[in-house]
């Protein structure tokens, strides 16, 4: 008798856990879709502190706002080191404007983070990067003041000024100086003797006498780049060269918009009277400056030592404000916490909410939080982590040994919006990588970690092109999709609960071919 009233009891309270579980799930729709924060979460982050590289204040600001949400919510927070850099950067406005010639104009360009501004508002003349020794000699006082021309096409990174970079241009002079030779000897013979024979042409390299003309005290350089225009940061500065803040680049880079750079080329090959005039906003602060990752956590009621994960890197480039990329992950991450814990929901398993940190610089923030964590990505049942654009979720494929799993967690879905589709399919097992790819999910899937993301589509016909806004000018919040990214929210929530509430982790099985 006593047994059976013992498993009547057991069997009750589990009616009233999942009665409970289920309840949270019909919260979170609720709340999900009438009272959805989804667009204010990016609208502070994108549109209050704006573009936010690591090292920067903008970073800062919106990592302690971060946690500040998360505590507004009763989400237990805290932050874990990641990394630091030698040196911080704030980006401030820019401008510039093109005097004389047929076509006065603004000009439209950016610059990479972590390079020179301007000192105040400059004038310089313009001329043509030398190609040669003599080029150089001949040209060498009209350098200094001048804003140069040099030859590439800008894929967003500055001009190279690594010890490597020095080596290549050491090489190209080396073999010019022969071409040269040789193209002498040609002249020659057509002169002589009535040959024809064509010049080879000399190899190029962008600011090929880099050090001579910094030496000569111009302005900058200026970069053909196809728009939209792109603007990463200053790689080896951070990297290898390592700067103390007296040691910091002085000659700006200028990416400009390849239309206006064809028409500012050709005048200054025609030797006229033209000025280009900046003003660029590109301020330093003293490091080192530590970056961390932002956490938070919902504590497992059962299995706390076992873990799902939702993650979105926080940092982004500052040319634009970052909405895309990662705006699309974190505004999510933050209104799928907001969303479970207004639901009341009591997950078996901890739900950690991850701002990655460093994610542009080489998924820094990712590596820090595999290292200091070993132990426990053995107990991380999945990780969802975004990291794309605006689109929504209409889909997942998993192994076959989590099929039936994600089939019952996802029916739920379908009661968010009869108009969104959504399908469980499974998934081939693939080969198990070996180095990281383009997010942080790789991170932990060279580590045999699941990370397993939602399958998206702009099924409505919105004419989204994430490599338009990708790490462009145009990362604004203009770019968003508020429908999807507050659809996508909701299934974020609903998913991640449904794994924290399983009886058992997520197997493993099928995810690698047994290579």
């Amino acid at each position: 008798m006593n047994r059976l009233l013992t498993l009547l009891v057991l069997s009750l309270l589990g009616l009233g856990t999942l009665f409970a579980q289920s309840s949270a799930v019909k919260k979170i729709i609720e709340t999900g879709t009438s009272d959805n924060q989804t667009m204010r979460h990016l609208d502070i982050l994108t549109n209050r502190f704006g573009g936010r590289p690591v090292g920067s204040d903008a970073y800062e600001n919106a990592a302690a706002w971060l946690q500040h949400e998360f505590k507004k919510w009763g989400i237990e927070t805290y932050t874990e080191e990641a990394g630091e850099v030698s040196v911080g950067f704030n980006r401030g406005a820019w401008f510039g404007r093109l005097i004389g010639g047929d076509e006065p104009m603004t000009l439209h360009f950016a610059t990479p983070s972590y390079t020179a501004g301007t000192h105040g508002v400059e004038r310089g003349h313009v001329l043509i990067e030398p190609q040669t020794e003599a080029e150089l000699n001949r040209m060498r006082h009209a350098l200094k003041g001048a804003w140069v021309l040099i030859s590439g096409r800008s894929s967003g990174w500055p001009v190279g000024h690594s010890h490597r970079n020095d080596s290549l241009r050491a090489a190209i002079k080396a073999e010019n100086l022969t071409i040269s030779k040789q193209n002498d000897s040609l002249r020659h013979e057509n002169w002589t003797k009535g040959t024809k024979h064509k010049m080879i042409p000399l190899r190029t390299f962008p600011a090929l006498y880099y050090d001579e003309m910094v030496a000569a005290g111009v302005r900058g350089f200026v970069q053909a780049a196809p728009v939209p225009i792109t603007a990463l940061y200053d790689r080896p500065l951070l990297n290898e060269i390592k700067p103390t803040f007296e040691e910091l680049p002085t000659v700006c880079d200028i990416k400009l918009d390849e239309h206006q750079y064809n028409k500012v080329y050709q005048m200054a090959k025609e030797r006229r009277d033209i000025w280009l005039e900046f003003d660029i906003r590109n301020y330093f602060k003293l490091g080192p400056v530590k970056y961390h990752n932002i956490i938070g956590r919902i504590k497992g009621s059962k299995y706390p030592n076992e873990y799902v994960i939702i993650s979105g890197h926080l940092d982004a480039y500052d040319s634009a404000s970052g909405a895309v990329d990662c705006g699309t992950g974190i505004g999510p991450l933050m209104e799928a916490a907001r969303l479970l814990a207004l639901s009341g929901a009591k997950p078996k398993r901890t739900i950690l909410f991850v701002a990655f940190a460093a994610e542009e610089f080489g998924l820094l923030g990712a590596q820090a939080y595999v290292k200091a964590h070993k132990k426990e990505l053995s107990k991380i049942s999945n990780l969802f982590n975004r990291d794309g654009g605006p689109t929504p979720p209409v889909g997942i494929s998993v192994p076959k040994a989590m099929y039936d799993d994600f089939v019952k967690i996802c029916e739920p879905i379908k009661d968010i919006n009869p108009d969104y589709p959504f399908e469980v399919t499974v998934a081939q097992p693939r080969k198990r990588p070996t180095k990281f790819g383009g997010t942080d999910a790789t991170v932990f899937a060279v580590e045999g970690v699941p990370t397993f993301g939602f399958r998206e589509q702009d099924f409505k016909g919105y004419n989204f092109d994430y490599r338009e806004i990708w790490h462009t000018e145009r990362d604004y919040y203009n770019k968003l999709i508020p429908e999807y990214l507050e659809h996508t929210s909701v299934v974020t929530a609903i998913v991640a609960l449904g794994v924290a509430n399983l009886d058992h982790q997520l197997s493993r099985e099928g995810m690698f071919t047994e290579e």
